[in-house]
């Protein structure tokens, strides 16, 4: 009787094991987000005339929206590209992009006083992104050279704690050097003003982020897939050591790639600057986790996942406070952007771990 019992007992926690309690969990979880999102809208839709947004208002949210994507794609781009080859998160990038930008203010401080900005907007700007790229390249190189190349073959969270270090070192030697204030980011008087486009009023400067952005992100991804230094880092991301072997230098791959991602570190970091109009020591943290989420709701590790996730997320900070918060009285809606971007990040590594691009399941660390 007692083998039957335990028969029994065994057969019942077996069902009880086999309860899909993620599942029904998940799908209790989707049902209260659309729920809310939907209730959150049609109560911000559903405003009186003289509460509701206009529709140019909305225009300038989207239009907003996809200018910022376009910097934090740029900036995702480099998360994903180290990702893709070495496998770890490089928590200090959002740095490297501060640094960039900082590089570059000096200069367009010097001038704009001296009146050579006004003059040649378009020669300065150039002078100006090639300047911030140039910093950002030097502080991406050392960071590899100095901080992850020593701990190559560690344990994944080694050098995770590393680059969360690196930041941390970062922040603090600008602020020490360049002090805690925050500094207004001079702007050509050419940039000032807005271009009609298809009818829609754009501000120039929001042209220009548009412009540079989709230059640099054609430019990456024909670099990777038609160069044979761009083959060569397809082949380090998909096995390392197979590559090696093939006669592939890994480790000038790896700098490359540091490379890559300090010039588009500093090409945002110039427009994201000249978007918002200042730069502190603590400007790379929240585009950095911004720009981390945007390459994990795409598909870290690929460029055109890195690049979706960016303007998406852009998109979403612009719209989704105002969408979803007016309605419901929430005062400031627009000084919880960040919490858009980190439920997303929540939402996403619950439903689908892999990104948009990727396999949608979790990699084992």
């Amino acid at each position: 009787m007692a083998e039957v019992g335990d028969a029994a007992r065994a057969r019942a926690l077996g069902r009880l094991e086999r309860f899909p309690v993620r599942r029904i969990v998940l799908i209790a979880l989707s049902a209260g987000v659309i729920g809310a999102v939907a209730y959150g809208s049609i109560k911000t839709l559903t405003l009186p005339a003289g509460e509701a947004y206009s529709a140019s208002a909305w225009r300038d949210f989207i239009v907003l929206g996809i200018a910022q994507g376009a910097v934090y794609a740029l900036i995702a781009l480099g998360y994903t590209l180290v990702y893709g080859i070495l496998r770890m998160i490089n928590f200090a990038h959002g740095e490297v992009f501060m640094a960039g930008a900082f590089g570059s203010y000096f200069f367009a401080d010097a001038w704009k006083q001296s009146g050579f900005m006004d003059d040649q907007p378009w020669l300065s700007i150039g002078l100006l992104v090639v300047l911030a790229m140039a910093v950002a390249v030097t502080v991406a190189v050392l960071l590899e050279r100095i901080a992850y190349r020593p701990l190559r073959g560690a344990p994944r969270l080694v050098p995770l704690i590393t680059a969360i270090g690196a930041s941390l070192f970062l922040q603090n030697t600008f602020r020490g050097l360049f002090g805690s204030q925050t500094r207004g980011y001079p702007k050509p008087t050419g940039l000032e003003g807005t271009w009609t486009i298809l009818g829609i009023p754009i501000q120039k400067v929001q042209v220009l982020v548009l412009v540079v952005a989709a230059v640099a992100l054609v430019a990456l991804t024909l670099f990777v897939a038609r160069t044979k230094t761009g083959k060569s880092m397809r082949a380090a991301a998909e096995d390392a050591e197979i590559a090696s072997l093939m006669g592939i230098n890994v480790d000038r791959v790896i700098v490359t790639t540091f490379v890559i991602g300090g010039m588009l570190a500093g090409i945002a970091g110039v427009l994201f600057a000249l978007t918002f109009g200042n730069i502190s020591y603590f400007m790379g943290f929240a585009p950095g986790i911004t720009a981390f989420t945007a390459a994990v709701l795409g598909g870290i590790g690929s460029i055109s996942g890195a690049a979706i996730g960016g303007f998406t997320i852009g998109i979403l900070q612009s719209v989704g406070p105002a969408l979803l918060l007016t309605g419901i009285n929430v005062p400031s809606p627009f000084q919880l952007k960040d919490v858009v971007t980190f439920l997303i990040l929540i939402l996403v590594l619950l439903f689908r771990p892999g990104g948009i691009l990727g396999t949608g399941e979790a990699e084992k660390v």
